[in-house]
């Protein structure tokens, strides 16, 4: 009987429960600024690696704008210097913002090269004047300078600046470039 006893004790006995604390699923108000946080400090760096890429863009755009035309004026120039049979302006070891040359074609006679409010320009016989650059670009300080030497098929020295133009004075949009080339007649 014994075993009676003891089995009907353990049978009986109340059951222990122990009282656990209840944990709720969800973000504590710390947290919840933590992550808040680190999400505005990852939008707010990539919004500011756009915008310097999108400034570096620009940048890049504003440095190959003046660039190319730049080059665009020398090829011309001094292509049709190689091609002229003679300079008649500026006279011999003097210099001008102006380039006269007497060319093979008597059509395109005389050829001139100028600038005008900023603008390179070209005029070919008595056709009408033609502009080198656009309205992107301003140039300035356009000089020629007749190097030849008495008896020399005649040379010239270019030397012009090109300005991106830049409305609202910012830094991506400003650059400023000066070309300089020479150029000498093959024709004598």
């Amino acid at each position: 009987m014994k075993m009676k006893s003891n089995s009907i004790r353990r049978i009986s006995a109340k059951p222990r429960f122990r009282s656990r604390p209840q944990r709720q699923s969800g973000f504590t108000l710390i947290e919840l600024l933590l992550y808040l946080g680190m999400a505005a400090f990852l939008l707010l760096a990539t919004s500011g690696f756009l915008a310097l890429l999108l400034q570096s863009k620009a940048k890049n755009q504003t440095i190959a704008e003046v660039e190319q035309q730049g080059l665009q004026v020398v090829q011309l120039m001094t292509q049709t210097i190689r091609n002229g049979e003679l300079i008649t302006a500026p006279a011999q070891s003097s210099s001008g913002s102006s380039l006269t040359l007497d060319v093979v074609d008597s059509a395109d006679d005389p050829t001139i090269f100028d600038e005008a409010s900023g603008v390179l320009r070209v005029q070919e016989g008595a056709s009408q004047v033609i502009a080198l650059t656009n309205n992107r670009v301003v140039a300035s300080g356009l000089t020629f300078q007749n190097v030849s030497r008495q008896d020399t098929p005649g040379i010239v020295r270019i030397s012009f600046v090109l300005t991106h133009v830049n409305p609202r004075d910012r830094n991506e949009f400003s650059f400023s470039k000066t070309f300089v080339a020479s150029a000498a007649l093959r024709h004598p």
